[in-house]
């Protein structure tokens, strides 16, 4: 399979995307992680029919991580809600070709988003249709090339963390479209969302889940 599960019960799933897989469809047509868990349920629970599965939020195709899927509207309605309100807590994990003149700051920069380039550019001020973005950035580890940052959002944009770090001079390793000197062998770049957590909105208990890279999708990662 192309995801690994993380957590599940009645009302959520969450999954752990692999890199390359895209969340929902989009023009290509590809097969989506939103098809691979639809067929993952009605096999597991032979339900007939077509099988609800409400998506809640996206990743990038050449990013992986955890994915929240809602089992039914009433979940699916209350999470949007928990993403509105900020009150989820999303971390990632990002290998960058130059490490931060910093070891830990917080980026706000104001994104303005090219739909034809499919690519959202960084300003410090305040730009015509742009919006703000916010996140927190920790190095975690420096490796002989590379530099490991975990990151924490704030506000959730287009491309933010791709474009913020782009725009500090920290490009994603494998992240052609920001700047990356080379590609990834396999067309990923190296951006994970590891980490999420939320009082779950039906059952109100506290989650805090976690998945790491699948270990075979890029070398880089089995040195975290």
């Amino acid at each position: 399979m192309n995801f690994r599960i993380e957590y599940e019960d009645n009302h959520l799933i969450i999954v752990n995307k692999r890199a390359g897989l895209l969340t929902q469809g989009d023009l290509t047509e590809d097969k989506t992680l939103l098809d691979e868990v639809k067929q993952y349920i009605k096999v597991k629970y032979d339900k007939p029919g077509a099988v609800y599965l409400g998506l809640v939020h996206r990743l990038d195709r050449p990013t992986s991580g955890l994915v929240v899927l809602a089992k039914t509207s009433k979940a699916l309605t209350r999470m949007n809600k928990l993403f509105q309100d900020r009150n989820v807590d999303k971390r990632y994990l990002a290998v960058v070709e130059k490490p931060p003149k910093a070891d830990q700051a917080i980026l706000e920069h104001f994104l303005v988003r090219n739909p034809k380039q499919n690519k959202s550019y960084a300003y410090d001020s305040e730009k015509k249709n742009s919006k703000h973005a916010k996140l927190k950035y920790t190095v975690r580890k420096t490796l002989d090339r590379f530099s490991v940052l975990e990151i924490e959002l704030f506000t959730g944009r287009h491309h933010q963390i791709r474009s913020q770090l782009s725009a500090i001079g920290s490009i994603i390793k494998g992240d052609l479209k920001y700047g990356a000197k080379r590609s990834n062998k396999d067309k990923s770049i190296c951006l994970h969302s590891y980490s999420i957590s939320f009082i779950h909105p039906v059952t109100k208990e506290e989650l805090h889940i976690k998945g790491l890279p699948f270990s075979d999708t890029e070398s880089i990662w089995k040195h975290i």
